[in-house]
């Protein structure tokens, strides 16, 4: 980008970031970095180089740190998806321990026009939170699958919880509101069930991701 003379940088990053929170706090951009896992510690160490840039070079670089996107054609690795992926097969859908890890969910139609905000009216050198302002425990999230699927409850099953698994991420988008006027428009109980509509009608996608074949 210093060499082509980009003339705006967006870094894409994730609320992880920030490590679990307790209730009822929540970070703004100037809270402390504290990853809990490699990959939240690679992307804090990503966020930190590309800032490097705008103080050492004053590149064009901003960086969005973002809560849990859902929404069409995301990998069925994800909680979502897997969990609609599962329910439509009649397959059990498995949860980390208790199910009750709160994550804050972000329709995609409203990270991408985050993004666009911030490419377009943010602050070099800046940080802007995304968030869907909707956190829930992940087994609320199934439930409400399994719900809009027509599914019975009995199909939810426990498995062992992940190494390290942050329990609760919360964040604030005040800051990219104020400045440009963003703001999320997707409910998400909308959302989900635009969601699991799409699956319902893109089965084919899904197994060819869930095979291999893409």
């Amino acid at each position: 980008m210093r060499r082509r003379k980009i003339r705006r940088y967006v870094h894409v990053s994730t609320d992880e970031v920030y490590g679990s929170l307790e209730e009822p706090l929540e970070a703004d951009e100037n809270y402390p970095l504290k990853p809990s896992s490699p990959y939240s510690a690679s992307k804090a160490g990503s966020d930190l180089l590309a800032l490097s840039y705008f103080t050492t070079y004053k590149c064009p670089v901003l960086v969005t740190r973002a809560s849990n996107n859902y929404g069409p054609y995301q990998f069925p690795e994800k909680l979502i998806p897997l969990m609609i992926s599962n329910a439509l097969e009649d397959k059990p859908l498995p949860i980390y321990g208790d199910g009750m890890q709160v994550r804050d969910w972000l329709y995609v139609d409203d990270h991408c026009r985050a993004i666009l905000a911030v490419l377009q009216q943010g602050r070099e050198g800046e940080v802007y939170n995304v968030g869907g302002s909707r956190a829930l425990p992940n087994r609320d999230v199934v439930q409400m699958i399994l719900k809009a699927t027509g599914k019975p409850e009995s199909l939810m099953t426990t498995v062992t919880d992940r190494p390290g698994h942050d329990r609760r991420y919360a964040l604030t988008s005040e800051k990219l509101e104020r400045e440009t006027g963003w703001s999320a428009q997707v409910p998400f109980e909308e959302g989900l069930q635009s969601t699991v509509d799409w699956y319902r009608r893109n089965r084919d996608w899904v197994a060819r991701v869930k095979s291999g074949e893409y």
